[in-house]
């Protein structure tokens, strides 16, 4: 998980309307050009995809197979009929989090980074129930997830913070792994993926600096790879980078040309962390604790990488970053509505055994005015993120897929603050200890509003692109 340091209305249902034709994958070389954070976007596509946004769990009536939602700025129909192998594994998922997952979070205060023993004793977990590293190819051990399979599965496993963690889906290794899965070569799959897949080691994505350096604008890149004999020379200095303490390798954004502030110039490496001349200044006390590891503060001076450790090609790192960043937006998003979801369950239950002023606290109309707002905030979450989803799944290097995602990032991350805010709320003096976690769940989700571009950076490129669209307008009428 990357920081930043700086700082569906459904259509009319037809049961006569036919699916979609699926179109042809995107070829992986295909990348749309873009600097800004907010706008460094693309995806992949995958076999195994689902389009039902509710989960499992659900009434029967939300679990109902629409056949497809007309989308009125472009005239198609969005298929939103679930495949039943993902509805199957998302049950599973439910499951196995509820089951297994949340005694364990309860355990350790839902402190994700709580050390090896506990980390291993969940994937072991996941691991026998089949539902590792579900996002990734077979090949490599997982179930082929699309981007709308994810939203389904992953949501699933963020009812518990641990969950992502314990199946292995968790940032910045989820991230990671789609990035290798699209750019790097067969022996750096072997090398790198693979053991990353089955959950024998972690990494990191090192890209974030101390001011001057990148954040809100990558284009600020400070850190330097110098050409020397069989490889690199990597010199500068990183913060901020999650789950870097204990991480096997990073892959590391670095200049091999240009200067700061220019349009291009950056090179991804992969670097192994135990490489001389890799410094840990410290571990940065945060308010959250929702990565594993937490987020640290590095130096590189004089790290060597040798040629078969760059990744994809040499300059070409910013368009990498667009394969990585966009799906690992949403991904995020649809982690955290599972948490949301999570504590609303845990609000409604309170407010429906709680009895205050002669009735239970869920027939005040305060408290339904919550419990209401938390319903709107979660569905409509869930129906932009398809909606993005299924925008990735079709042409993720669209400009509609990189409108939609910082479209999404942004009101998620919001909405999913104001759901555990208001659950805290509704269960008082509880829901601020530990015997429910919702405090903590509120703790972690506020940085969700920062990392992978802030809400503010989001905004400023979601606005740019509508007057630069309104601009054209108005030139082409005349």
């Amino acid at each position: 998980m990357p920081w930043n340091s700086d700082s569906c209305a459904a259509g009319e249902t037809s049961r006569q309307r036919p699916a979609p034709p699926r179109r042809p994958p995107t070829p992986a070389g295909r990348h749309r050009r873009g600097i800004n954070l907010a706008e460094l976007d693309s995806g992949n596509d995958r076999p195994l995809g689902i389009a039902n946004a509710h989960p499992p769990h659900s009434s029967p009536s939300r679990r109902r197979q629409w056949a497809g939602l007309l989308l009125p700025e472009h005239r198609v129909t969005v298929d939103l009929t679930p495949d039943p192998a993902v509805a199957e594994l998302a049950a599973r998922t439910a499951e196995f989090v509820r089951t297994v997952v949340l005694p364990v979070e309860q355990r350790v205060g839902g402190i994700v980074h709580s050390g090896g023993p506990v980390r291993q004793e969940l994937q072991d977990a996941a691991r026998e129930a089949g539902l590792l590293s579900p996002q990734v190819s077979p090949s490599y051990g997982g179930h082929g997830l699309d981007a709308r399979g994810q939203a389904l599965v992953f949501e699933q496993a963020g009812y518990a913070l641990l969950g992502p963690l314990a199946m292995n889906c968790a940032a910045p290794d989820e991230g990671n792994m789609h990035l290798l899965e699209v750019v790097a070569d067969d022996m750096q799959r072997e090398r790198f993926l693979r053991p990353l897949a089955e959950g024998r080691v972690r990494s990191c994505f090192a890209m974030t600096e101390p001011a001057p350096g990148a954040g809100s604008d990558p284009r600020a890149l400070a850190t330097t790879a110098t050409k020397v004999p069989g490889g690199w020379s990597i010199t500068g200095h990183k913060w901020f980078i999650s789950g870097a303490r204990g991480a096997a390798f990073s892959i590391c954004m670095a200049r091999t040309s240009g200067s700061p502030g220019d349009a291009g110039g950056a090179t991804m490496f992969l670097l192994d962390m135990d490489t001389p001349g890799v410094t840990y200044v410290r571990d940065i006390d945060t308010m959250d604790q929702g990565i594993f590891a937490g987020h640290s503060e590095l130096r590189f001076d004089g790290a060597f990488v040798p040629d078969d450790c760059i990744l994809g090609e040499v300059d070409k790192g910013f368009e990498y970053a667009q394969v990585r960043l966009a799906p690992a937006r949403l991904t995020h998003c649809m982690r955290w509505l599972g948490a949301a979801s999570h504590a609303h369950d845990l609000a409604m239950r309170h407010a429906t055994n709680r009895r205050a002023f002669g009735s239970r606290l869920a027939d005040l109309g305060m408290a339904q005015q919550h419990l209401a707002d938390n319903e709107i905030d979660l569905e409509t979450s869930r129906a932009m993120v398809m909606r993005c989803a299924w925008e990735l799944d079709q042409d993720s290097n669209s400009a509609e897929s990189a409108r939609l995602s910082s479209i999404a990032k942004v009101f998620v991350s919001e909405a999913v603050n104001r759901v555990v805010d208001r659950s805290l709320q509704l269960c008082g003096a509880l829901g601020a200890s530990e015997d429910i976690l919702v405090a903590r769940y509120l703790r972690d989700a506020r940085a969700f509003r920062i990392y992978d571009g802030s809400s503010e950076t989001h905004r400023w490129a979601l606005a740019r692109r509508a007057v630069r669209r309104a601009t054209r307008q108005q030139e082409s009428a005349g």
